[in-house]
């Protein structure tokens, strides 16, 4: 963790530095020597939002979802520095039991696992420190150190998917394909060369506590992951699969983890028309089976309208969303049984939305949004959550001026 621990040291110390706001081209003369000044960008969004999910198992609430992200950059020899941090207010906007999802799970509360609630996010998203420089013959190489970050695992996280702009809600696939996004201690190494590139990153496994103000939980180096991208006009390849030591606290177990996207986008969300589309499978091998899941979603932008769609299919641990707890059979997860449908079972969602903007005045992006999730459930889960449940959102969405652009489909290590 000495590293970990260092690279937060150096990142508040380049927060703490004087830092301008320019463009590349810009430079500060001091002394006569020409020195570059700090590139900065930032991103963000706050959804206030309706919540009414359907069936017995749900309610209705309002729910407040929000991050913010900050960078910093600039030349350092060769290469470029990179400071990023990232914050979330939702431990004190929605509480530490999370907003309503039905058929979402992970993470736990007073010990026991969240179960058709989705986890707010801790106040420290992330806080990280990059290099990257050249190294000759068309390559480049990026280190990364980061107390709290995102290992080189899955698919671009959901609140950063241009595919996802404007949805609210986590997919309920988060747990199958980007958890990691909030992991402690990570240390990354890249390697780019044209449309390739391969990276790997070790970390701690477990996921955050429930301690949600808490800027992080060390603990030791026990994970990895591996990642590859491939980028080709506007489509993006992604193949990642890391080894999970004890991710969950509700239940004993490594994870490896396997996962593959292809993403596909046209424009820019600046342009008055745009569109992106992601597909991803993600795949948990846990005790007792292995959980898939595989996720469809786009977003087409024209002028002051937004539409987005997102469909899931994934397997489900019916023990877990009928009682509770994790269903364990002589020390292990209990395999399904086609016979009686018990164990796993396939829970589908589909949803569609649409935003209208409202204004930008002051550089802030206003919209009012809505959206409507219908859901095939299993047999033996209709019993809690009815035959056809359907959910809605009724939102309104803000985001803070972007002079420099959105971080749009962007990793730790990239933007």
């Amino acid at each position: 963790m000495r590293i970990a621990h260092l690279s937060c040291l150096i990142l508040i110390a380049l927060i703490a530095a004087p830092v301008h706001a320019q463009t590349s081209g810009d430079q500060h003369v001091h002394g006569g020597m020409a020195a570059p000044r700090w590139h900065l960008m930032q991103d963000g969004v706050v959804f206030t939002t309706f919540n009414h999910q359907g069936s017995p198992r749900g309610g209705d609430e309002l729910a407040i979802q929000n991050w913010w992200m900050g960078m910093a950059r600039r030349p350092l020899g060769r290469g470029s520095l990179h400071a990023t941090a990232m914050f979330s207010l939702e431990p004190a906007t929605i509480g530490r039991d999370g907003y309503r999802e039905l058929f979402q799970s992970g993470e736990t509360l007073n010990t026991f696992p969240l179960v058709d609630r989705q986890h707010p996010h801790d106040f420290l998203m992330q806080a990280a420190v990059i290099w990257t420089t050249p190294i000759g013959r068309g390559y480049s190489l990026t280190l990364a150190g980061a107390p709290v970050g995102e290992p080189a695992l899955g698919p671009v996280a959901f609140m950063h998917r241009s595919s996802a702009f404007e949805n609210p809600t986590a997919p309920l696939a988060h747990h199958t394909l980007d958890s990691t996004h909030i992991a402690n201690g990570v240390i990354t190494a890249a390697l780019d060369r044209g449309r390739w590139r391969v990276e790997s990153s070790v970390f701690h496994g477990a996921e955050p506590d429930e301690q949600r103000w808490d800027l992080m939980d060390p603990g030791a180096l026990d994970s990895w992951s591996a990642r590859g991208w491939y980028r080709v006009g506007g489509w993006t390849f992604q193949a990642s699969h890391g080894f999970l030591s004890n991710p969950e606290a509700s239940e004993t177990g490594d994870i490896r983890r396997t996962t593959a996207s292809a993403s596909w986008r046209r424009g820019r969300e600046s342009d008055p028309e745009w569109s992106s589309a992601t597909v991803a499978y993600g795949r948990n091998n846990e005790v007792g089976g292995d959980f898939n899941a595989l996720l469809i979603e786009g977003t087409h932008k024209r002028n002051a309208y937004t539409f987005y769609t997102r469909l899931e299919s994934l397997q489900v641990e019916d023990d877990l969303l009928r009682f509770g707890v994790h269903g364990f059979t002589g020390g292990g997860r209990k395999r399904h049984v086609p016979e009686t449908g018990e164990g796993r079972n396939v829970v589908t969602a589909l949803t569609f939305g649409g935003v209208r903007t409202l204004t930008r005045a002051w550089g802030l992006d206003v919209a009012a949004g809505a959206d409507l999730t219908a859901y095939m459930v299993p047999e033996i889960l209709k019993p809690n959550y009815g035959g056809g449940p359907a959910s809605f959102h009724l939102f309104i969405r803000i985001r803070p001026p972007a002079p420099m652009g959105r971080m749009l489909d962007a990793t730790m290590t990239t933007f």
